[in-house]
């Protein structure tokens, strides 16, 4: 996920850089601002492709701040924190142009996961804006992606290290989800000889599975179908 810029606009400075540390961990850049009226600031000045902006604030609350960011075309995902749990503020905020909505006190971990799920969406939008050509390059299934051009594979924007032989066993399957190949079809078309001896199909298939499955065991990516062979579940 590197190459991506979030802003965090919160009045509370120690849950400011207590995001901005785990943020920048992933390999995020960060910008900081403590109240609306310097959010709306540095997205005119910096390149902003998701913010986590909190409701209450003094000087110019979240809410009015998104409304006048949506106002001047800013369309990339916001991400609305609020110590309060009440509906109202939770519908007003979405009403308004919010993409989600994170209640205090929230975990790290939650809040990560939402970051990532919105920028992956907003990543995939911008190439399609930007052209189809390169979109078809890049393959996104649920939270798994493969981009053929760069020669890398992320699960939840957390970037896998693959060999050669995984990462073309992998990307054979991503352009197909939903097919099955057997272990014969996938070392022909890996290898580009006649498949002899396909138990280390089976070898490697293992260690794809360790690399992109949270719990390999009970995988959702990666399923095996069982006398037929292996393919990449559409989600």
């Amino acid at each position: 996920m590197e190459g991506y810029h979030i802003l965090i606009v919160e009045d509370d400075k120690d849950i400011r850089d207590g995001i901005e540390i785990y943020l920048k961990n992933q390999g995020y850049a960060v910008s900081q601002a403590a109240d609306g009226i310097e959010g709306l600031k540095v997205i005119e000045k910096e390149e902003i492709h998701l913010a986590i902006v909190d409701i209450m604030m003094p000087r110019m609350d979240g809410i009015t701040m998104m409304m006048k960011m949506r106002e001047k075309g800013y369309d990339f995902p916001v991400i609305m924190l609020s110590a309060k749990s009440e509906e109202v503020d939770k519908i007003m905020g979405l009403n308004m142009g919010a993409d989600d909505y994170v209640t205090k006190p929230f975990t790290t971990m939650e809040l990560l996961a939402r970051v990532n799920s919105h920028l992956r969406r907003y990543g995939r939008y911008l190439q399609a804006v930007g052209g189809q050509k390169e979109n078809d390059k890049i393959h996104v299934i649920g939270g798994l992606e493969l981009n053929e051009e760069t020669v890398e594979v992320s699960v939840d924007g957390k970037p896998v290290k693959m060999t050669p032989l995984e990462f073309k066993i992998l990307l054979l399957l991503m352009r197909n989800p939903g097919r099955v190949f057997s272990a014969d079809e996938i070392y022909e078309r890996v290898w580009n000889e006649q498949a002899v001896n396909t138990d280390t199909i089976m070898v490697h298939i293992r260690k794809i599975r360790e690399k992109i499955e949270i719990n390999p065991k009970n995988p959702k990516y990666l399923k095996v179908v069982w006398g037929v062979g292996y393919k990449i579940e559409k989600q």
